[in-house]
């Protein structure tokens, strides 16, 4: 039987309509790892990561180079899946101004979860963010950034990263992943056997904290690009 936690995940991730709103090229969940291994000046790189990232001049001009020219975004924290996650409202980006207002509120930060590596319950919750979300994307894709394993697997509530698939292959929407090399260094492998799934996806990977900006950016150049103009 699924944990309660896990029938809940489901059944917002796949129940909820996508309300006919605002059109966008690309609607983005950035999922943020912040369990135990994550410390907070490692927190702070990756949110001053995000925020440098988004507002690059060369991230823009792909932000703005689809047909609706506007993207929107939402920065998600997860760490262990007992503990509450944290999203900011939904963001379009349609200007410099735009991005600029995001950077800031990602610097302001989010909670952060800590405790175990629940990737598997990330992944739904990204999932539930995208389908609920007043938007009609042409893509939707959740950008998983972390420096672990999955480590719930072996403990109650069990929820397998498979079962995040198959919620995520239902949805439609894509996963990328940004494996952070300090503590786990094939973490990048881990990321593609398991994790990342979808369409056009991909795994990157940054071999220190310190490499988060700079690997964040050439991600997102490839993210926000549809995957066959990417080949």
């Amino acid at each position: 039987m699924l944990h309660l936690v896990t029938l809940f995940v489901l059944m917002t991730a796949l129940a909820l309509p996508v309300q006919a709103a605002t059109g966008v090229d690309l609607a983005l969940v950035f999922a943020v790892d912040t369990s135990g291994s994550v410390d907070g000046r490692e927190f702070n790189l990756q949110m001053n990561g995000i925020a440098k990232a988004i507002t690059a001049p060369d991230v823009l001009d792909a932000a703005f180079s689809g047909p609706q020219g506007q993207i929107a975004v939402c920065l998600m924290t997860w760490g262990d899946p007992d503990e509450q996650k944290s999203a900011t409202p939904w963001r379009i980006i349609a200007s410099a101004a735009d991005a600029e207002a995001f950077a800031a509120e990602v610097r302001e930060g989010l909670p952060r979860a800590g405790g175990g590596t629940g990737i598997g319950q990330a992944i739904a919750y990204g999932v539930a963010l995208l389908r609920g979300a007043a938007l009609q994307p042409s893509r939707m894709v959740i950008d998983v950034s972390g420096d672990g394993r999955e480590s719930w697997e072996l403990r109650e509530p069990r929820f397998h990263l498979i079962q995040a698939q198959a919620i995520r292959e239902a949805a439609g929407v894509t996963v990328n992943g940004l494996a952070i090399l300090t503590d786990v260094k094939d973490l990048t492998e881990y990321y593609r056997a398991n994790v990342i799934g979808g369409v056009g996806s991909f795994a990157m990977a940054a071999n220190t904290y310190e490499d988060f900006a700079e690997a964040m950016h050439r991600k997102l150049l490839q993210e926000l690009l549809p995957p066959i103009a990417q080949k």
